[in-house]
């Protein structure tokens, strides 16, 4: 499947039976979200990126909103990236990324909340004109952050899944390894402390090293880039970074 993103005038790529198909963006951490899960479950499947910017008018027909990801699965269409990541967890047993136990399991969905106020706070930081201090931008990612890290601390695990990664750190993941992007938007580093958040900070290195992460890794100078183009209002060069 190629990689260029299609636009305006474009077709949708002929679907191949039983195969499944995710539309993406490149650069999007909630479609990469779903890529990982994808490939940590070695799932087939094969990859339509679409434009954000001039978004192709027969992906309306997959998704109203014109969003990705997107998961089409035979004559299901699955949307909302935890909502994939949940329907290709339960359909393909193989490499489970939740825990068997449903008690365990359901904490570990409440954990995934937790990371909401992370994203919402990468989003403000990177992708609107709002001005604060660097006390005050700290304080806005510590605070999530700190649920995490106590988290972390309580399951005294390398990984929220325990001596591997699961379902918490793919979620997690995408935000931590674009976390560069915030002191380039920022033109400085936020000013944490050696003593704030240890555990999740070797937790990002420990994700890093991991084969999946690697095959997908979008860092934070190449993320900016593209979520640059969202401030001036120009087309993003989805291809070219």
């Amino acid at each position: 499947m190629s990689t260029k993103h299609l636009t305006i005038g474009s077709e949708d790529p002929p679907r191949k039976d039983g195969l499944l198909r995710i539309y993406a963006m490149k650069f999007c951490p909630y479609a990469q979200r779903a890529l990982l899960v994808l490939k940590a479950k070695q799932i087939p499947h094969e990859v339509v990126y679409i434009s954000l910017f001039q978004k192709p008018e027969w992906y309306h027909k997959i998704h109203p909103e014109g969003k990705v990801p997107a998961l089409v699965d035979g004559s299901n269409v699955i949307v909302e990236s935890t909502d994939i990541c949940d329907y290709l967890d339960e359909k393909y047993p193989e490499n489970p990324l939740y825990p068997a136990e449903p008690e365990a399991k359901n904490r570990d969905k409440e954990v995934i909340k937790l990371v909401a106020p992370v994203t919402n706070a990468f989003a403000r930081c990177a992708f609107t004109d709002e001005i604060r201090s660097p006390e005050a931008w700290l304080k806005l990612f510590l605070s999530p952050l700190q649920d995490l890290e106590d988290e972390l601390a309580n399951r005294g695990t390398k990984f929220f899944g325990g001596d591997k990664p699961g379902m918490i750190d793919f979620m997690l993941w995408p935000w931590a390894e674009r976390s560069g992007c915030i002191g380039i938007r920022l033109g400085y580093k936020l000013p944490f402390k050696d003593e704030d958040i240890p555990l999740i900070r070797q937790w990002k290195k420990d994700m890093g090293q991991q084969p999946v992460c690697q095959e997908l890794l979008v860092n934070g100078e190449r993320f900016w880039k593209i979520a640059s183009c969202k401030l001036t209002g120009i087309e993003p060069p989805y291809d070219e970074v």
